[in-house]
Formats: C-alpha cells, sequence, structure tokens
C-alpha cells in the first residue's frame, strides 16, 4: 500500500535500460517518502530475471510469466497492471517515455482515474497548497494542505517554461521519463528483497490475448549517440546541410557521434534520430560541443548532465553559455574549420 511502482520493460528476458534508470530514481522517492519500491516484469521465460533489478534497491518484484505477454500486446499488459493496481493501491508508478510506455500509460491512468505526466525531466517528493474555492471570514481563500506530493518537472509552452505538476487527489501519481533522464546507478549487488511470481490467468483474462503478434522485426540503431564520450552537437546556427558535413568532419577526428537540436532537425539538415533534448533522445558524454545550439529549456533538458560543456556560438548571451563549462564567441563556419584542422596537426 502506497508504495512506488516502476513498470519494467524487457526486450526477450533482459530488463531494459529506461527501467533500471527509473528504478534508481523510484528507489531516492521512496526513501524520501519512507515506503518500499516495487517494480512489474511481464514477459515470458522469466526466470531468475529478479536478479537483474533487485541490485537497484528493489522491494518486491511482481513477476507474470506467461508465454502471452511477450512481445508486448496491449490489452493483457494493461489489464495486468489495473488489476494489480487496484489490489497493490500504489502512490507513485514510473514507465518509461518509450512507445511501450506511451501506450500503457495512459490505458492504465484512464482505467484508475488517475493523472499522468508525460516526458518529465525531473521527479522531487515536495508539499503543495491548494486552493479550495471557499474564503475565509477575512475574505481570504482558504487552502487545502497537501504533504508529500510527487512534483512532475518538465518543460511546458513549446520549452518556454518549466512545469512543475501534482496530482493530489487521486492515486497513482504517474510519471513518464526518457531514457537517459535519470542516472542508473546500482544500490548494492547484494540487495534482498521479495519476489511475488503471479498467477496470471487471475489477472488477464484469456479474451484479452485477442492480438497476435506474428512477425517483430528490430533494427539496430546507426549510430551510437547515447553512448559516446564525446557529441558534437548542431543548432540552426549550424546554417545548413553543408554546415552539419563540416560538423562530422570534426566529430571523426574526435571520434565523437553528432547530434543535433529540434531547429536543425526541423530544418531538414540532420536525421531525426540524431535529435538531442526533451523531443529527442538525452546524453550525457564526457565532453559535449554545442555549435550554433542557443540553447532553449528543451535542448538543455536532454545534454545538460554532460560532463564538460563547450559552447560555440556568435551570441555571447546566448542561454546555453550559462550552463557552459567554455565558451568560445565566434562564428560556427569560422571556429570549427580551426579546430578541425588543430586535431589533425596534432592526431598523427
Amino acid at each position: 500500500m502506497n508504495n512506488v511502482f516502476v513498470y519494467c520493460e524487457i526486450e526477450g528476458t533482459t530488463v531494459k535500460d529506461v527501467a533500471l534508470e527509473l528504478l534508481t530514481k523510484g528507489r531516492k522517492l521512496a526513501n524520501t517518502l519512507g515506503v518500499e519500491l516495487e517494480c512489474i516484469i511481464a514477459g515470458s521465460g522469466l526466470e531468475g530475471v529478479e536478479k537483474q533489478v533487485m541490485k537497484y534497491g528493489v522491494d518486491k518484484v511482481h513477476v507474470f510469466d506467461a508465454a502471452g505477454l511477450f512481445p508486448y500486446t496491449t490489452n493483457p499488459h494493461t489489464s495486468l497492471v489495473v488489476n494489480l493496481f487496484k489490489e497493490e493501491k500504489p502512490q507513485i508508478c514510473l514507465m518509461g517515455a518509450t512507445v511501450i510506455g506511451r501506450d500503457l500509460g495512459p490505458r492504465v491512468s484512464s482505467a484508475l482515474f488517475s493523472g499522468l505526466t508525460a516526458d518529465c525531466t525531473e521527479l522531487e517528493i515536495g508539499d503543495f497548497d491548494m486552493p479550495t474555492g471557499k474564503l475565509d471570514e477575512n475574505n481570504k481563500p482558504i487552502m487545502k494542505h497537501y504533504e508529500q506530493q510527487l512534483y512532475q518537472i518538465r518543460p511546458a509552452f513549446g520549452g518556454n517554461i518549466v512545469a512543475t505538476i501534482v496530482n493530489p487527489e487521486h492515486r497513482p501519481q504517474m510519471a513518464t521519463v526518457r531514457e537517459g533522464v535519470m542516472k542508473k546507478e546500482v544500490l548494492d549487488e547484494n540487495y534482498k528483497g521479495q519476489v511475488i511470481k503471479h498467477d496470471v490467468a487471475k489477472y488477464v483474462p484469456e479474451a484479452e490475448y485477442v492480438v497476435k503478434v506474428l512477425d517483430r522485426h528490430i533494427e539496430q540503431a546507426k549510430h551510437n549517440l547515447k553512448g559516446s564520450p564525446i557529441v558534437v552537437a548542431g543548432g540552426y546556427g549550424v546554417g545548413s546541410k553543408e554546415g552539419f558535413d563540416m560538423l562530422f568532419e570534426l566529430a571523426k577526428e574526435l571520434h565523437a557521434e553528432v547530434g543535433a537540436s529540434r531547429a536543425a532537425v526541423d530544418a531538414g539538415w540532420i536525421d531525426h534520430d540524431r535529435q538531442i533534448g526533451q523531443t529527442g533522445v538525452t546524453v550525457r558524454p564526457k565532453v559535449y560541443i554545442a555549435c550554433g545550439i542557443s540553447g532553449q529549456i528543451q535542448h538543455i533538458a536532454g545534454m545538460q548532465e554532460s560532463g564538460i560543456i563547450i559552447s560555440i556560438n556568435n551570441d555571447p548571451n546566448a542561454p546555453i553559455n550559462t550552463i557552459a563549462d567554455y565558451v568560445i564567441t565566434g562564428n560556427v563556419e569560422d571556429v570549427v574549420p580551426k579546430m578541425i584542422k588543430y586535431y589533425k596537426k596534432n592526431s598523427k
């Protein structure tokens, strides 16, 4: 009752990184609230799967093991999560902001009459005061105080502001988070929790298996943007597709990957799968070189945890300069060729 739950996505029998990141954050939230951390793993052939998650501080692992639960289909997973939550009554549920999370989260939220905030960049616990709609004898609003609410923080209105969303009246408080936003950290390799193996038939009626997956194809990523130790990213200030060719040349010399802001992707200068930010991927490289990127909130959300941030921009007041460790004021087309020339000369 009132615990923190994480829905763990799997590929085959392997728990995905986004789930492990959420378990790390969930453990911290649970500690603040003084409750337990629980997780749900649903699939097929899951013997011993709890070993992958227990070390992240999970107190209870709910395992649903049945032939029809992998690959993921909507109805069975929705049914088992909704019915489990009706029994367990969690106060918080976290899911990955993935194809599966975007499908499952709203369905669970709707079935339980709960709130759901998508694409959160931060999750915190705090108190909240809300007007009751009534006035006291001094004609001032009467407030209702709520303690230990989940602050669901995300950019809003096109990234112009950061919104803090709370759901004080309904449970569970639900949020989805993109992969890479939270940091994955093992709590204790020997952490011992409880494994609960459920009778799937009690939670999922046979009629829910009406959809069968006949064929499934997974295409590997063309690059390793999230895993690269160095990222060279370009924004609208790069100016053209040819400008990005220059960034690729620099990246080749640095053994780096190339990323981009949404403005550059929308302009058609680079593929969408290289977009960094709230509506793209989140990266944590050791070095992040931002070329012609102004630094809107949505972009910063996807790279602010980088080790060293270098900004190349002709605007000394660009927002990204406020979080940069080093700022080079100048045009990208002037600065980057000099960097390429330098690294070519000194890498021999």
